[in-house]
């Protein structure tokens, strides 16, 4: 006797269908573009149920399909498929110097970035009005899109669990609700987190650490520095969300005062602003910074890169021995120390690292570059959205 299936049967059946939407929709978002063939490879799931669920999401609009270009072989190419065109997410950084605003949409694509130059750091109410005038830039230049949200990234603590700004002493602000604010004057979700800890996520997904599962994440902004460690391939966050403020780390006894009442912290001794005052600069983009630390020939300069990327060493190497990682990216204008010298910085952490530690580690510069802190600032956006892709595909 056959008997029918009830509504326990139903339920289980629509979460298995929506957790296998959540795994293509994901993997091709971090992954894409993949073909058919490769998805079914990747997630054990049969081909028939990869093209359902292909289909579903197309008409979603979180993926699309291509034709694969012409190889020659025997039988019939597999579909490419791609991440889809429908949404985007905005991107906000907030720093010391600028606010910067993005569009992003899946797989990481930038799609457009405005940088606003501030002489002051912004108070709440400023970076508010600023990114509303540009979101609806936006919405006019790209009706096409529709916006998932917006992801706010702050150099300072972040509550995981409320998005308040708890402290950020390069900005100014303690206890501002800033994702709230975003939300009633925008009309958007908003998520907020650390720069540095989105900017480690973002590279582990599509920048230099790609598919490495251990991370340490260590970048330089005119904020100070900060980072963010991938442990098995999951972000380390703390009881809090504080976790990784790699900036705090003691790299000299007695050292410069740091913002934290502390002395001898890696951001006080290792600063950006150290390097503009010797060439005379109040700002300077990355590219800038490149060539002048290639290039320049003066012995105040010189002295100084020899010194930070000592003491840059001298973080690096407690970092290593605490976390173990495969690799180490560095960002912001530490990238720019570590093309100035590669050489020279892998002989000081190599001279300060225990050789175990040291034969399972490489040094890499961020990738991403002006993509970085956009794309880390909308990641958890696209976490979210596609956990379920049959519910945030409503909102188009």
């Amino acid at each position: 006797m056959n008997i029918p299936a009830g509504p326990a049967a139903a339920t289980s059946n629509a979460t298995l269908r929506g957790n296998n939407l959540a795994l293509v929709s994901t993997l091709v978002h971090r992954s894409g573009p993949l073909s058919r063939a490769e998805l079914t490879a990747q997630t054990g799931l049969s081909r028939s149920a990869i093209a359902g669920l292909i289909g579903e999401l197309v008409d979603l609009g979180w993926v699309t399909e291509e034709a694969p270009a012409p190889s020659g072989r025997i039988g019939r190419p597999s579909p490419i498929v791609m991440p889809g065109r429908a949404y985007a997410g905005v991107g906000v950084h907030i720093d010391a110097d600028a606010i910067t605003v993005g569009l992003v949409g899946l797989g990481g694509e930038l799609l457009r970035r405005i940088r606003v130059d501030v002489r002051t750091p912004p108070t709440p109410v400023e970076a508010v009005r600023t990114v509303g005038s540009i979101v609806e830039g936006f919405r006019l230049e790209r009706a096409e899109r529709s916006i998932i949200g917006i992801g706010v990234a702050v150099p300072g603590l972040v509550d995981a669990e409320s998005g308040d700004v708890r402290w950020t002493p390069r900005l100014g602000w303690s206890a501002v609700a800033i994702g709230a604010q975003m939300e009633r004057a925008l009309g958007i979700p908003a998520l907020v987190g650390n720069d540095c800890s989105l900017e480690g996520i973002a590279e582990a997904r599509f920048g230099a650490a790609r598919g490495i599962g251990d991370v340490v994440y260590i970048a330089g902004h005119a904020s100070g520095i900060g980072g963010g460690v991938i442990v098995g391939g999951v972000p380390l966050q703390g009881a809090s969300g504080y976790a990784a403020e790699l900036g705090h780390t003691l790299v000299r006894t007695g050292g410069a005062l740091c913002r934290c009442g502390r002395r001898g912290c890696l951001e006080a001794e290792v600063s950006l602003h150290g390097l503009l005052e010797i060439l005379g600069r109040s700002t300077i983009d990355q590219d800038e910074l490149d060539i002048e630390l290639g290039t320049s020939r003066d012995p105040r300069l010189l002295a100084e890169v020899t010194r930070q990327t000592a003491l840059l060493a001298e973080g690096m190497s407690t970092f290593i021995h605490l976390f173990n990682p495969r690799m180490v990216v560095l960002g912001g204008f530490l990238g720019s120390l570590l093309s100035a010298g590669r050489e020279r910085l892998s002989v000081e952490v190599s001279s300060r690292t225990l050789s175990e530690f040291r034969r399972s580690v490489r040094i890499e510069r961020a990738a991403l570059r002006s993509r970085l802190e956009l794309v880390g600032a909308t990641e958890p956006l696209f976490d979210r959205a596609l956990a379920d892709p049959a519910a945030a595909g409503a909102i188009r």
